[in-house]
């Protein structure tokens, strides 16, 4: 029998117990309380540094891909980085005279999204559809320029047409046997064997009777100053350094390699640049696309046959980049660059993209009568350039710009001026960089 002690005792138990249950339930509540807090606000804590990391790996893509175009490094339309245990994608869109980069980044899944616009600078201006340095400038049989002329010699024809102003400057300047529908500038306006005739006005110290100026004569003035040729040696050899930068070419990377003749023949479609090239370059397939992504350095000589196509890649947008011949070890013997019958050129696709041609050869300056550049029947998205050499055109060759030493345009030649030209942008150089514009985080 259980005595009243017991009961007491018994009684006594269940309460001390009730009282640890409860005690033990009021403590979890209260460790529940504080922890829940805590953990939530680590939780938040971490948050908040993968979003930090996924910021700054999103703006370190940006960094990247404006980094690899001031460097003129492939950027491809879109990019993956994976940086801080995560991945970046990167989008690279043209736009007008630039660049429009987005960068997204991704975090434990926390996405950070950043952009930047980047435009080029004012680029090389080419005011004159054709201009030669002292070497001069002669029209032959029945071609003719469309756009204006700047000539630091003479400028002499046989009744050629120049669909523009004509400026022969320097004290030395002579304008002779063209008909000029513009303004003609000149120390002399001759008639020699060719009729000259000036549509509009005439700026001159000298003229001969037998010149017919429709426009007002204006006697006595002062000569126009020789002006420098647009682009640099300084800036060529930028170009140069760039196609160095994207590697150097091997003979086994040609489509056929002649060591006899040091020459790489590219004969089916492919895409090159940034690069250099040690040898001489022919381009030679009437089925064959030539794509352009970068800037082309061909220490020797450049020639085209069989109608290949050469055009620029279609991501450079409105940018260009040059094919140079150039062999510095022997700037008057090599960098020639022979463009052969039905060669296609080609910009981008957008407006202001144009090929350029560029020759370092100087036979010409140096009193040599070689060509530098000599071209018969080719597309029109051309600008040739040799500043230190002389140029020939012939048949029916249509080209945007040309600029030389020398320049000689016969048979049917002509050089049609494009409105783009004022202001051409090269993805690098000195005139060429980009300009960041905008750089915002998006939502």
């Amino acid at each position: 029998m259980i005595n009243n002690f017991d009961k007491n005792h018994f009684k006594r138990g269940q309460a001390m117990l009730t009282v640890v249950i409860f005690f033990l339930f009021a403590s979890m509540v209260t460790v529940f309380g504080i922890i829940n807090p805590i953990l939530k606000q680590s939780a938040i804590s971490k948050n908040l540094v993968h979003s930090e990391e996924s910021y700054y790996t999103s703006e370190g893509g940006l960094e990247d891909i404006f980094y690899r175009l001031e460097t003129n490094k492939q950027v491809g339309s879109t990019e993956n980085v994976a940086l801080n245990n995560g991945t970046t994608t990167i989008t690279t869109t043209n736009i007008a005279g630039g660049k429009q980069v987005v960068s997204q980044a991704n975090i434990t899944r926390n996405i950070r999204k950043m952009t930047f616009s980047a435009h080029l600078g004012t680029g090389i201006s080419f005011h004159y559809g054709v201009q030669s340095g002292q070497g001069g400038f002669v029209l032959q049989n029945s071609s003719s320029i469309t756009g204006n002329v700047f000539s630091g010699g003479t400028v002499t024809g046989s009744g050629n047409f120049i669909y523009g102003d004509v400026v022969s400057a320097g004290i030395a300047g002579v304008i002779d046997g063209v008909h000029a529908t513009g303004t003609a500038y000149a120390h002399n306006i001759r008639r020699t064997s060719s009729a000259t005739i000036i549509d509009k006005d005439a700026y001159y110290v000298n003229k001969d009777a037998g010149v017919v100026v429709n426009g007002t004569l204006h006697p006595g003035s002062a000569d126009q100053a020789i002006a420098p040729l647009p682009i640099s040696d300084a800036q060529i050899s930028e170009w140069e350094a760039d196609a160095t930068a994207g590697g150097t070419m091997l003979s086994s990377d040609c489509d056929s390699y002649s060591a006899a003749s040091n020459t790489c023949t590219i004969s089916t479609t492919r895409t090159l640049g940034p690069k250099k090239i040690p040898f001489n370059l022919l381009i030679k397939s009437s089925s064959g696309i030539l794509t352009v992504a970068g800037p082309l350095w061909v220490v020797g000589n450049v020639t085209t046959q069989t109608g290949p196509t050469i055009r620029m890649a279609s991501g450079l947008g409105s940018q260009n980049v040059a094919i140079i011949a150039d062999n510095p070890s022997n700037q008057s013997g090599s960098g020639y660059i022979t463009v052969g019958q039905s060669t296609i050129f080609q910009g981008s696709g957008s407006a202001g993209s144009f090929v350029f041609l560029i020759s370092q050869n100087n036979d010409a300056e140096t009193g040599g009568s070689t060509d530098a550049i000599s071209m018969n029947q080719g597309a029109s998205a051309l600008v040739a350039y040799a500043s230190h050499g002389q140029i020939t055109l012939s048949q029916s060759v249509s080209v945007k710009e040309v600029t030389a030493y020398k320049i000689i345009l016969t048979q049917s030649a002509n050089v049609t001026y494009d409105t783009g030209l004022p202001s051409v942008l090269f993805e690098a150089g000195p005139s060429g960089g980009y300009d960041i514009t905008n750089w915002a985080e998006i939502p």
